[in-house]
């Protein structure tokens, strides 16, 4: 075995007809277009055997974006295999201008959902001996309201589905995460969102088949985290600074992963600089509720103090593989923002989450 692929996370496509200009965006969604041209622009002068997109295709799930990139990956000269994210299938029925749950498969017949289930889940043989199984993580409750958790119906088809699987490596890709990529990401306030609500019982599954490679986006940032034998390769969005993508080959017994950025685009050179700057001018808001929010709980003046000096934090958290020191900040508060870094179990730094090799 010796495959060569990508993945590249959280297009969020928006057509500029389909773009609110008024709108307060955290994220670049007006330069997912031509975002994603570079990407592929560079993946299709490599000898790659496919393609992975683990959810966010789209800006909201509007009908022509899913059309607009329908249309672009039938073209590519490698197999494109996606699932669907939160932004994708935003309510069951749609309306006139956003896809209806259902009707997701319909505009991916080409990208792995030539047999797919009710719950848009599938699988298939995507090189000689390797399997991959996409979970659709997107859900909603009784009244309606979306959540990210895996139904017990997709747990049953996923434990036939691996029992058949014991003769083969398998990727499994699934929009939210399932391990913790930061501090306690499963029951703070700002992290929990981008978790699936019953990950437990997913990685008790992965355990039993031995399933070892997770492939997720959701949370925007760059990041391999570990649990047990099982690792999960969170990428970022391209329409967050840094802009990554990421180029892997895969052996029977390791997994390489090189990961790239996108610097420029065809008319904006600066264009990680602007990123950097414009997530900073953004974060004010986003750094009060982390400071006053469990576990920190701050009073409000003192989070103002504190807020601007944490200006650049999420961008660095976003781009992987940075330690963080805030000697300015009392000593119990630098600790936890210093848990946040690129470090080991013994609080060493460690460089593993744009560039590594994984030992299967």
């Amino acid at each position: 075995m010796n495959i060569r692929f990508a993945i590249a996370s959280d297009l969020h496509i928006a057509l500029p007809e389909t773009i609110d200009a008024e709108a307060k965006r955290f994220h670049l969604t007006q330069f997912s277009i031509p975002a994603l041209e570079v990407v592929l622009q560079h993946l299709q002068n490599l000898n790659l055997d496919f393609l992975l997109l683990p959810g966010d295709l789209t800006q909201d799930g509007e009908i022509l974006n899913h059309c607009w990139l329908k249309t672009q990956l039938e073209k590519l000269p490698f197999p494109v295999y996606v699932i669907p994210g939160n932004h994708d299938i935003p309510s069951i029925k749609g309306n006139e201008d956003i896809i209806a749950f259902q009707d997701f498969p319909l505009y991916y017949q080409k990208c792995g959902y030539q047999s797919a289930t009710k719950n848009l889940d599938y699988t298939c043989e995507i090189a000689p001996n390797l399997q991959l199984v996409a979970l659709n993580s997107n859900n909603f409750d009784g009244d309606g309201k979306q959540q990210g958790y895996l139904k017990d119906e997709q747990f049953s088809w996923l434990e036939q589905t691996l029992a058949n699987l014991t003769d083969k490596l398998v990727l499994l890709m699934i929009h939210h995460n399932v391990i913790e990529h930061l501090p306690q990401q499963s029951t703070h306030i700002l992290g929990r969102r981008y978790m699936l609500d019953n990950a437990p019982r997913l990685l008790s599954i992965l355990e039993k088949y031995g399933v070892k490679l997770i492939f997720t986006g959701h949370l925007h940032i760059q990041d391999v985290a570990k649990y047990g034998d099982i690792q999960e390769i969170t990428t970022g969005s391209l329409i967050t600074y840094p802009h990554p993508y990421r180029i892997l080959t895969l052996t029977r017994d390791r997994l390489i992963i090189e990961s790239h950025h996108i610097t420029k685009l065809p008319e904006m050179d600066d264009f990680a600089e602007f990123s950097q700057k414009w997530m900073g001018d953004r974060s004010f808001s986003f750094m009060m509720m982390m400071l006053t929010s469990p576990p920190l709980n701050l009073k409000e003046e003192k989070a103002k103090e504190y807020a601007p000096i944490l200006r650049n934090f999420w961008a660095d958290i976003a781009h992987g593989d940075k330690q963080f020191d805030f000697p300015q900040f009392p000593p119990e508060i630098n600790k936890y923002f210093q848990a946040f870094g690129a470090i080991d179990e013994q609080g060493k730094p460690v460089k593993k989450d744009n560039n590594t090799i994984i030992e299967l």
